[in-house]
């Protein structure tokens, strides 16, 4: 802040020009600005989750325009970024004609030319993020979604999982929250009215909602972003203790991530699995299941990454000193 100010004050000031990094998930867009030289993180924050989901309706590009008009307002305060790398959920490595959306989008929330970003999938800023060369090991991830990545020695991404809320992500924040809220409407199906006096995890997920009414729960898993479905997951691991549905449930979410490694481990033989993602600190229940699924002998790590903050200093070794 206080480089940027004397650079106002001095129209022959110089400062290190700075590269922006952004790990795009559905219920958080992390992003940090890194300085050019020295790599320092200068700053960082969040907005609103994003999607590369949200390219294919009009709905979806409204409110993607005004999450990086939230992003922009936040990162400019800093000073104009350079460079741009991001790692962005929805957004296949392999679809040029949604990346070349995406980034004309970006350039008009931040002014950034095309040519000054890479935009790839999260998972691929993520992998790196925990392994420092190709064909290390399996990066399993658990957020609002879940999947397995693994860079192979060929520097292709290979992936389990993570085939949205409709096809899998089981294990993830969203997958959680869902089937929580199956098992509730169940028990109102047998006996309509009950469930918040039979099931604790119930009162907790209503309590959430902010009603126990069917119409509150319809709108917000068909009308509400799946970031904002996911963070029920926290009401579910907040039912542990004295509620066994949600305990089998937060140990059946580590089974089904740990299917996930599993196929990467028989596709690509046994390779040391790191485990991240925000899903996995709602309760050691799913640690617990995860561990319990995995082959014998699989060398299992739990980390808290930050893609942002690396993905920030590789942009700012593409930037240049600039007045």
């Amino acid at each position: 802040m206080k480089t940027n100010a004397a650079a106002r004050a001095s129209p022959n000031a110089r400062s290190p020009a700075l590269g922006l990094g952004l790990d795009a998930g559905g219920t958080q867009t992390r992003w940090a600005l890194a300085q050019a030289g020295s790599g320092t993180i200068v700053a960082e924050g969040h907005v609103a989750g994003l999607s590369g989901m949200q390219l294919g309706t009009q709905s979806g590009r409204t409110e993607l325009v005004r999450t990086l008009d939230a992003l922009a307002a936040e990162v400019l305060k800093h000073g104009r970024p350079g460079a741009l790398h991001a790692g962005i959920t929805g957004l296949p490595d392999t679809d040029d004609a949604a990346a070349a959306q995406m980034k004309a989008l970006l350039t008009r929330a931040l002014g950034l030319p095309v040519e000054a970003m890479v935009c790839r999938s999260d998972m691929a800023i993520a992998w790196r993020a925990a392994f420092e060369q190709p064909g290390e090991g399996y990066l399993l991830y658990a957020g609002t979604g879940a999947i397995a990545a693994f860079v192979d020695e060929e520097g292709g991404l290979q992936r389990a999982g993570g085939r949205g809320m409709l096809l899998g992500d089981e294990g993830g924040g969203f997958w959680i929250a869902a089937q929580a809220l199956a098992q509730v409407w169940r028990l109102e199906d047998e006996a309509p009215g009950s469930a918040a006096a039979r099931s604790p995890m119930a009162r907790r997920l209503f309590e959430a909602i902010g009603s126990s009414d069917w119409t509150a729960t319809r709108s917000l898993i068909y009308g509400d972003s799946r970031g904002r479905v996911g963070q029920l997951a926290l009401a579910v691991a907040a039912s542990a203790e004295d509620d066994p549905a949600a305990r089998a449930l937060l140990l059946a979410a580590g089974t089904e991530l740990a299917r996930l490694a599993v196929c990467l481990l028989k596709r690509h033989g046994p390779r040391p699995v790191v485990a991240a993602g925000r899903a996995l600190l709602l309760s050691p229940l799913i640690e617990q299941g995860l561990r319990s699924s995995l082959p014998p002998g699989t060398t299992l790590s739990l980390q808290q990454l930050h893609p942002h903050r690396m993905a920030a200093v590789a942009a700012a070794r593409a930037t240049t000193t600039s007045p």
